[in-house]
Parts: structure tokens; C-alpha cells; sequence
């Protein structure tokens, strides 16, 4: 396996920033997740690390090695599309075996055999071996994309947004499979995807990047309570955070601070003459999420409470001091 380092990455495509001084550390064994909208940076980021497209400028590290201009064949990295890019004609147990077949490689025909059944009981389609590639489901055909690279044992996996064409229930179940897979064989997975769900379920560190620009390098839980920024803040969380007016709370925060944000969940039912009275627009007795509005602005609350007002009703709602976040005129992180 291998830590990778990108050190000041610049890549342009025409007119286009891509990648803007991407400044990132991935450890040996992480499973770490690129977080954000199309047009982000995030494949470019991959095919940075792969070697499928080099720099402008800055150095790609791996294990302390400058592999800036190292060939793609050179770096060991295995590389998973959206798209399954399978070979119809094929069999699945010939698409496993495919790239160990390799004339660079030279394996054995026996240990082929032992690593492909390995890797299809890991993923349970062993019983799927003979079959053409054509003549599987989308889930299917997705884990022997997978399992195509997992045969290979390489250095580092690179996954952009495997799961994203597949159906609700079945983007779940290889959500935890593909974490099992990485805790047991300790590999390193730099992981691309605009869920936040699969971001915060597998990563053990999240990048945010926006127009080409890491915002934020850190946990789920660090970049959950800790944004530097409203964007970031927006970025984790459903529902969303409340972003509210600071001329809400006038002389409660620092003059540099222009708004407040607020998690759903830390919003809190308030008796009367507390709080803010705000006009129910929606609500859920099963989530425990209400929608409101005050003078024009939604604040969403997820009550632990078993409270589902009819809509237009009013309804008192607080915002604990603890537990707001503070931001600038530019949506900067203020302190409190």
C-alpha cells in the first residue's frame, strides 16, 4: 500500500482551473474521500494521482517518491469509473482475470484462478463466473467492476463515484462492503463522490473542494461541528443547516459576525415568551422535522419531540448559544 502526497498541483484545461494548488496528505490505508459538486476538480484529482493526466506545476508523492512523471503502469494504482467499462464478450471470470493477465505481469494461471474466486466470494458473484458480462444487472455488473480491481492488489485504489448509477438499496449494501473490503485488506482508497451520505458512512477523512480548491481537510465529525466556512458547513448535513440572519441575535455575537448557523437537530422547542416565533410551513411526526419561516427566512428543526403543528400554525423555536457557528461577510468562520 502507499501514502500519497500532492504538493502545490496546478492543472489547467484552457481557460479552465481545474486544480489550484492542491495541497493534500493521504495516508498509508486510508479510505479518503474527495467531497464535492461536478465540475469540482475531484476526477482530475484521480487521474492527478494516476498519472492519466500530469501537472502544470507540483509534485505527486507516493511512500516519499516523486512519481511527478512516472507513467501510469509505474504508479500500481487501480482505477474504478462511474461507468462499469466491462468487456462484453468476456465472461466475468475473464474481466477479473483480465488484468493480471497482463504481459507485464506474468502470473500464473493457477494463482489467476485462486485470486479471481477469491475476490468474486468477497463480493458474492462466484456463482456468477461463466456468465457474459451482458447478461448481468447494474449491481452485478458494478461489483466485477470492482472486483477488476481488487484482483490486482495494488498500491492504492482510485474509485470515482462507483456507486452513483446504481439504485438506492443496492448503493447501500456496497457501501458497507467496499468499507469491510478496505478494513480488511488495509489498502489505500482515495474515493470521489457528491454524496454526502457515502462521504460520511465510509471516509476516515473527508477533502472539500470547490472550483479546484480544497476548503477543508478533516474527519466527518471535525468537518460536521468544525466548518471554516459556510460553504463547507452547507456541504454536510441533511437537513441542511439553518444559515440565519445575526441582526437575529443583536449583541449576542461580534460585530464581524453577519450570520448564524444553526444544525436542524440543535434547534430546540422554546416555552413561551422564549425564543422566536416562527410559522410552521411543513412538518413530519414520523422525522421529527418541522420546516418554519420567519420573517422570510426557513429554519428547519429536527425535534426530538413528538410535535407535528399544522401548517401555518405558530410555533417557538430557540437556538442554543453553545451551539451556533458564527460567519463573516465573505461566509468565513468567525469566533465567537
Amino acid at each position: 500500500m502507499a501514502s500519497i502526497s500532492l504538493q502545490g498541483i496546478q492543472k489547467r484545461f484552457g481557460e479552465t482551473t481545474a486544480l489550484a494548488d492542491v495541497q493534500l496528505d493521504i495516508l498509508d490505508g486510508e479510505f479518503f474521500v474527495l467531497l464535492g459538486p461536478s465540475g469540482a476538480g475531484k476526477t482530475t484529482t484521480l487521474r492527478v494521482i494516476a498519472g492519466l493526466e500530469r501537472p502544470d506545476s507540483g509534485q505527486v508523492r507516493m511512500n516519499g517518491e516523486d512519481v511527478t512523471t512516472a507513467a501510469p503502469a509505474q504508479r500500481d494504482c487501480a482505477f474504478v469509473f462511474q461507468q462499469y467499462s466491462l468487456y462484453p464478450h468476456l465472461t466475468v471470470f475473464d474481466n477479473l482475470a483480465f488484468p493480471l493477465r497482463a504481459p507485464m505481469r506474468r502470473i500464473a494461471e493457477g494463482e489467476i484462478r485462486q485470486r479471481v474466486e477469491r475476490v468474486a466470494a468477497m463480493l458474492h458473484i462466484e456463482s456468477k463466473l461463466q456468465r457474459k458480462a451482458t447478461a448481468l444487472s447494474g449491481g452485478e455488473m458494478q461489483r466485477v467492476a470492482i472486483g477488476r480491481a481488487l484482483v490486482r492488489e495494488p498500491r492504492v485504489y482510485l474509485m470515482d463515484e462507483p456507486l452513483s448509477s446504481l439504485d438506492a438499496k443496492l448503493r447501500e449494501e456496497l457501501r458497507v462492503e467496499l468499507k469491510r473490503l478496505q478494513r480488511q485488506s488495509g489498502a489505500t482508497v482515495v474515493y470521489v463522490t457528491h454524496d454526502q451520505v457515502e462521504a460520511t458512512t465510509m471516509a476516515d477523512r473527508i477533502a472539500i473542494l470547490e472550483d479546484g480548491h480544497i476548503q477543508q481537510v478533516g474527519t466527518p465529525e471535525e468537518i460536521y461541528r468544525e466548518p471554516v466556512s459556510v460553504h463547507v458547513a452547507q456541504r454536510l448535513g441533511s437537513p441542511p443547516i439553518n444559515v440565519l440572519p445575526a441582526d437575529w441575535f443583536a449583541g449576542q455575537h461580534p460585530a464581524a459576525a453577519v450570520s448564524v448557523g444553526i444544525r436542524p437537530e440543535d434547534v430546540e422547542l422554546a416555552g413561551e415568551g422564549e425564543g422566536f416565533e416562527c410559522t410552521v410551513i411543513e412538518s413530519s411526526l414520523l422525522m421529527h422535522h418541522v420546516i418554519a419561516e420567519r420573517h422570510g427566512v426557513e429554519v428547519r428543526a429536527r425535534l426530538m419531540q413528538s410535535v407535528a403543528p399544522h401548517p401555518r400554525s405558530p410555533i417557538r423555536l430557540r437556538f442554543p448559544p453553545g451551539q451556533r457557528l458564527l460567519f463573516d461577510r465573505a461566509g468565513q468562520r468567525v469566533s465567537a
